[in-house]
Parts: structure tokens; C-alpha cells; sequence
């Protein structure tokens, strides 16, 4: 009978930038043994800056798990350089959100994961805790590991259906990027108004992590605010004759999208005025 796999296993993470360099800083963390795998002298420089240990060939061929932090497009041939230089039963487990497990290449008998945080990491040094990870694997032992990590890192895990990981990770994009996204329409709101890009986002960001909040505290319906949710068709009209074309074409949708979640609260009537305003 073979021996048991140990809980905490030797991990090496390849790529030090910033992801890379906050996994392996969590794992180091909690005590887990783990190394990075540098690509360039530059890698290596990072790695010693934040005070990583850089893995020998010997540690990477012990190594019963394999963290690619490397750009979605560098993941196939990063896994095939990769796959000889591990054990044959190592993970090999990538960190895209959009990438299904088939980037890693033909499984071969090599057990095969991804563990995706959703968190916008601007520094490795950035903690990943009360964070989410989206973890996929078809190895019990593996979804074991990889669950240990999250856990150990203070992060809660998602369970992706590989069938479902495209829909997964537009919601991803949505709140991240996108949040963004409309956030640069409601800049250019407040420009419209003669207010600088600078003075808008000092009162647009505080704004809009108060409504975070309220989401947080009272769910997604609860904590949708504004004249949608009052049923305020006069205001709304004023808002799509005040603002530029391009801004009205982000409004429309956000706005119906609203609608959609609080509509039942408000009366027939109200209803019916906001949508003829909003699908004008």
C-alpha cells in the first residue's frame, strides 16, 4: 500500500509576478514548503525582493503540485516545459479564470487543477484573505489540496463546472473590470457637470463602497438605491436628457438591469414609465 500523501505537500509556483508572488507568499504563510520557478534574471530578482526561495531542479522534481501563474496565453507551453522536469504523478494546476483544464495538455495520467482567486492583486504582497477561489479538478486528492490552500490562505471556495467556467469568469470580468467600466461612464458624468476627473473619482469611490456595503449587509435587491428603486421616472428623464450619448448607451442597460431587481416593489404604473424611458 502506497503512503500517504502529506496535507501540506511541496508546491512550486511559476511566474513571480504579482499573483504568483501573493500565492506563494500565503502558502510560505502558513507554513506550507513551497518554491518558485523563475524564467528570467528579472523573476529572480523579484523573488529574492520578497524574500522567496527559488526551487532547484532537485525541489522541482519532488514537487507534488505545480502552480502556473503565468499569462492564459503562456499556459500551454509553460505546462509542456513544465511536465519533464516534474514526477510523473505531480499536479500540474493553472491559475486562469478562462482557461478549462485542457490548456495543460493531454492529462496523460498527471493529475490536473485550477485554482483561480477573484481578487484584482496590484502587489504580491496583497493579503488574498476573505477573497473567493474558483477551484476545478477531477482528483479528489488534488480538490483536497487545493481546498487546504484556499482555506489556509482565508479564502472561500467556488466549485466551477468545467462545462460552466465561461459563464463563470464573464461574472468575474463583470465585477471587476466592468465595475470599472461604469464607473468611467460615471466620471465622465460628473465631467459632463464641470467636475474633474481627479474631483470625481475623490466622490465617486467612496460612493460606490457604500453601496458595496449595502449589498453586503442586505443582499443584491435590498441594496440597489437611487430613483430606480423610488420609481422616480421624472428623475431618470432628466438624467438620459443630461448626459452625453456615449454615457446614456451605458445608463440604459445598468439602469433596466436595476429595474429588474427591485421592479416588484414599485407600483404597476411606475414600472411601466421607467421601462418606456429606458428601452426609448
Amino acid at each position: 500500500m502506497s503512503a500517504p500523501r502529506p496535507s501540506r505537500p511541496l508546491v512550486v509556483v511559476v511566474g513571480v509576478g504579482r499573483l504568483g508572488g501573493a500565492l506563494a507568499l500565503a502558502l510560505r504563510a502558513k507554513r506550507w514548503p513551497v518554491r518558485v520557478v523563475v524564467r528570467s534574471e528579472e523573476s529572480r530578482r523579484r523573488a529574492l525582493e520578497l524574500g522567496l526561495k527559488v526551487a532547484s531542479e532537485e525541489e522541482v522534481s519532488r514537487a507534488r503540485v505545480c502552480l502556473l501563474s503565468v499569462p492564459d496565453q503562456a499556459v500551454p507551453s509553460v505546462a509542456e516545459a513544465m511536465k519533464p522536469r516534474l514526477e510523473r504523478g505531480a499536479a500540474l494546476v493553472h491559475c486562469a479564470g478562462a482557461l478549462s483544464l485542457t490548456a495543460l495538455g493531454p492529462p496523460r495520467g498527471r493529475v490536473l487543477g485550477s485554482f483561480h482567486p477573484l481578487v484584482a492583486v496590484s502587489d504580491p504582497r496583497d493579503s488574498l484573505e476573505g477573497n473567493s477561489v474558483a477551484v476545478s479538478t477531477r482528483s479528489p486528492w488534488l480538490r483536497e489540496v487545493l481546498e487546504q490552500m484556499a482555506k489556509d490562505a482565508g479564502m472561500r471556495v467556488l466549485r466551477v463546472p468545467e462545462k460552466h467556467r465561461a459563464a463563470y469568469h464573464a461574472g468575474a470580468v463583470l465585477s471587476a473590470g466592468g465595475v470599472v467600466a461604469a464607473l468611467s461612464s460615471a466620471v465622465e458624468a460628473l465631467r459632463t457637470a464641470g467636475i474633474s476627473e481627479e474631483d470625481a473619482l475623490a466622490a465617486l469611490l467612496p460612493l460606490a463602497r457604500s453601496a458595496l456595503r449595502g449589498v453586503e449587509a442586505r443582499g443584491l435587491s435590498a441594496g440597489y438605491t437611487g430613483p430606480i428603486a423610488r420609481g422616480d421616472a421624472g428623475v431618470v428623464e432628466a438624467h438620459l436628457a443630461a448626459l452625453p450619448p456615449e454615457v446614456v448607451d451605458v445608463y440604459r442597460p445598468l439602469s433596466l438591469r436595476g429595474l429588474e431587481l427591485v421592479g416588484k416593489r414599485l407600483s404597476p404604473e411606475a414600472r411601466a414609465a421607467l421601462e418606456r424611458l429606458l428601452e426609448a
